[in-house]
């Protein structure tokens, strides 16, 4: 069985063995990080590494430039991609964000958050994760960092700017890199992109089509419609009211800012489409043919919340009911990346506080700390859904002794506590009970933050345990 530090290695090695970083010294040193991160991720470089010379050289590593972003960005992507090789299709959720970093006196280099007098400073990003079938997050795909500049003069009419000037490009790009480890690490493997309303665009959706792999992009509005009668235009979601309803399925969902955890009713209703995309400025008609899903609530809506009204438009076919649940399933998976940024930015590896004075090192950093986060997304997944999958699937046997020596310490007089290894299930609430989960303020089951929390913690225990099982064999 291996040690808490050898897994960390091992995976490390797994996920950064093929970035190219120019010398080789560079990408043994990215390694030991990555092992070091694994072991105890947090946001500052200070809180990750134990000794002065780690951290030194973790520093002299960030500020130097001959470690670039996009080489180490790549080289994620494509471990991804050879994670993902088994699988005939992966899910591909993709969505923007943005990593909020301190700089009350504006001496750094980081762009623009927000707008107003209240803007905040930081740096954007667009992120693409790979999620298997069933669920089970597998690693990073592509992440495309920028920043806002600090705009003083009037902003150009944002419709007569090419695709290439706009924000717009970082979803083309993510595409394209994400297309590119594929083909290069699984080209057997599909990629099925998942995207939310900010990604319906007549320029995203026609690269997504020139692609060989499969998409979902919800629609942002009701679109027009391809039609031979001047005048009299068509919309989507008048024709999809008039389609047959295809069938219905409960989809769980979880609870949320305004929503409520339930399992809903949805009818679908699905047809082929001719959407007539035409560019905002020049007008020219770029017309796509696709499929349109239309999933609504039905009877299962809380008091005070709407419904769900999804509208998918997609390129897998969809010519029988399960065609359309495969559709709806698939982009259910999206909401995988926004429990990965929680986890990221804010959960178990908070890259947000940071405290880098560059944004060079701090995309350098945080993409590092992405990789680091998967882990944690995975481990609450297997949790949730394959309870009882034993604890060594995912814990050392350090970690293991440690958790059930504490859980034995501090349980309740009448609780049980497995004389063996316990399940993946058992070990990850006992994990976030390390970390202050209590149940009673969310009455959900235990988050990114307080597994993150209860992990730093357990490692600690499992170090000593394994230090002191070393000096008693000497």
């Amino acid at each position: 069985m291996l040690s808490a530090l050898r897994q960390a290695r091992d995976w490390a090695i797994e996920e950064f063995k093929d970035v190219d970083l120019g010398h080789g010294s560079r990408t043994t040193r990215l390694i030991r990080m990555a092992t070091e991160a694994a072991m105890r991720p947090a946001g500052k470089v200070s809180e990750v590494f134990t000794t002065p010379a780690d951290v030194e050289g973790a520093y002299r590593w960030l500020e130097n430039p001959a470690v670039r972003v996009d080489a180490l960005v790549a080289g994620v992507g494509r471990s991804c991609a050879v994670r993902c090789a088994k699988h005939a299709f992966v899910y591909v959720p993709m969505d923007g964000s943005s990593v909020s970093l301190v700089d009350r006196a504006h001496t750094k280099d980081f762009g623009v958050l927000g707008a107003g007098h209240k803007a905040g400073r930081g740096v954007k990003v667009l992120g693409a994760i790979a999620v298997s079938p069933e669920g089970v997050p597998l690693g990073v795909c592509a992440l495309e960092w920028w920043s806002r500049p600090r705009r003083r003069t009037a902003k150009k009419h944002s419709p007569s700017r090419p695709t290439k000037e706009k924000e717009t490009q970082h979803w083309l790009d993510a595409v394209t890199h994400t297309c590119q480890h594929f083909a290069a690490c699984a080209p057997q493997t599909r990629c099925w992109f998942q995207l939310d309303r900010e990604a319906d665009s007549w320029s995203v959706l026609h690269h997504l089509a020139a692609t060989s792999h499969w998409f979902t992009v919800r629609a942002s509005r009701d679109r027009r419609l391809v039609h031979s009668t001047p005048g009299k235009p068509k919309y989507l979601r008048k024709k999809l009211a008039r389609a047959p309803v295809m069938g219905e399925m409960h989809l769980d969902i979880e609870p949320g800012h305004g929503r409520e955890a339930r399992k809903a009713r949805l009818v679908l209703r699905a047809t082929t489409v001719h959407l007539e995309l035409r560019h905002p400025w020049f007008k020219k008609c770029q017309p796509l043919s696709m499929q349109a899903v239309w999933v609504r609530e039905r009877g299962t809506t809380p008091r005070g919340e709407k419904p769900l009204d999804w509208l998918l438009l997609t390129n897998h076919a969809v010519d029988t009911a399960e065609d359309a649940l495969l559709v709806v399933l698939g982009y259910a998976q999206r909401w995988r990346i926004e429990d990965f940024h929680k986890t990221w930015k804010s959960g178990a590896c908070n890259v947000e506080q940071s405290q880098l004075r560059s944004t060079a090192h701090v995309t350098k950093w945080a993409t590092l700390l992405a990789a680091v986060a998967i882990r944690i997304e995975r481990l609450k997944f297997l949790a949730r859904t394959e309870p009882q999958t034993a604890a060594s699937s995912e814990l050392t046997p350090h970690e293991i002794q440690a958790l059930v020596l504490w859980k034995r310490r501090t349980k309740k007089r009448t609780e049980p506590v497995p004389k063996d290894s316990p399940t993946i299930g058992e070990a990850v609430l006992w994990i976030a009970q390390m970390g202050g989960y209590t149940g009673k303020s969310s009455g959900g089951p235990p988050g990114a933050i307080t597994i993150g929390r209860g992990l730093d913690r357990l490692r600690q225990r499992a170090e000593a345990l394994e230090d002191l099982e070393s000096s008693e064999e000497n």
